[in-house]
């Protein structure tokens, strides 16, 4: 069954992923055939959700890519100094043809206050 993406209105599956955490380490910065900054990251998530009406710790390492401004701005962050909290969205994908452990590439991000 398909069902409407919220975000766009398209009918279709849905894969749209928000997460919050800390960017544990990042790599170089790096451009595209075409041009187009890349960078990959890894993000550290940890919170409690409830799950079969008990509250659960969770915490996980995500394998993020961020590609054009929102490249730049993951760039400027220094991982593991100050920890500064990120809420990122965007879709999960395979990381590669051969490799189908999933990466989430990140197409917003915002930069929470107060941590």
């Amino acid at each position: 069954m398909l069902l409407p993406d919220q975000a766009s209105g398209n009918a279709g599956p849905a894969n749209l992923t928000s997460l919050s955490g800390v960017v544990l380490e990042r790599g170089a910065l790096r451009h595209t055939p075409a041009g187009i900054a890349a960078i990959d990251f890894r993000l550290l998530h940890q919170s409690e959700q409830v799950e079969a009406e008990s509250l659960r710790k969770v915490e996980c390492e995500m394998p993020c890519i961020a590609l054009g401004p929102v490249a730049n701005l993951i760039a400027a962050l220094k991982p593991g100094e100050g920890m500064e909290s990120v809420k990122v969205g965007g879709f999960l994908a395979a990381r590669s043809l051969k490799v189908r452990s999933p990466v989430l590439h990140v197409t917003t991000i915002e930069f929470i206050e107060g941590n």
